[in-house]
């Protein structure tokens, strides 16, 4: 749900309504389906755009119904490829919003690309600003996958470009000097 309600809006917003949901007993899928959707648009209002986060709750809580009998546990064993096709065709699921359903709900091994981590890696070079989605989660292909795993690796990734990307590589009035990757782009690598 947090992916959803996330969209075009800030983390502390989408908790709101998820915190909101959770207090109603809303996060179960079939309660959830049975919400009218005005009434569900009215639960999630802190996050922003919610009359469309409503109806994009509504159509990925019945995909979860019809296909997987509402149990979110029974995706795991999808294939992540195919997994994210059919996510990627739903009404309003984006690929932010599939790779995050996939990496933080199911621990499937897809890195997240969110506006923070592009910001960051065109600041330093490491991509173009006009670098599509695809081609900067590409980048992460290449992380080593001995240890955690690669979702666990990901997901710290991801929270850390998170991270620098709030409080250090703002839009505006970025802190440059105080980047902990600031001198990524003067470092030789051994080939």
């Amino acid at each position: 749900m947090g992916a959803i309600l996330t969209q075009n809006t800030s983390w502390e917003n989408a908790s709101r309504a998820v915190k909101e949901l959770k207090r109603r007993k809303l996060l179960d899928p079939s309660r959830l389906s049975r919400l009218p959707q005005r009434r569900l648009a009215r639960i999630i209002r802190s996050c922003g755009y919610f009359n469309q986060k409503a109806k994009r709750l509504k159509v990925f809580v019945r995909y979860l119904m019809q296909r997987y009998g509402g149990r979110i546990e029974r995706m795991r064993v999808v294939p992540t490829e195919r997994l994210r096709e059919e996510l990627l065709g739903l009404w309003g699921i984006g690929p932010e919003t599939a790779d995050s359903i996939l990496l933080y709900a199911l621990g499937k091994p897809i890195f997240v690309v969110d506006a923070y981590t592009h910001r960051v890696l065109a600041r330093h070079s490491l991509a173009s600003r006009k670098a599509s989605y695809d081609q900067i989660q590409r980048l992460f292909d290449a992380l080593p996958t001995e240890g955690r795993g690669r979702p666990a690796l990901f997901n710290e990734y991801h929270a850390l470009f998170v991270q620098v990307g709030k409080s250090l590589c703002k839009t505006r009035r970025p802190l440059c000097s105080k980047c902990p990757i600031r001198h990524v782009g003067t470092l030789k690598l051994d080939p």
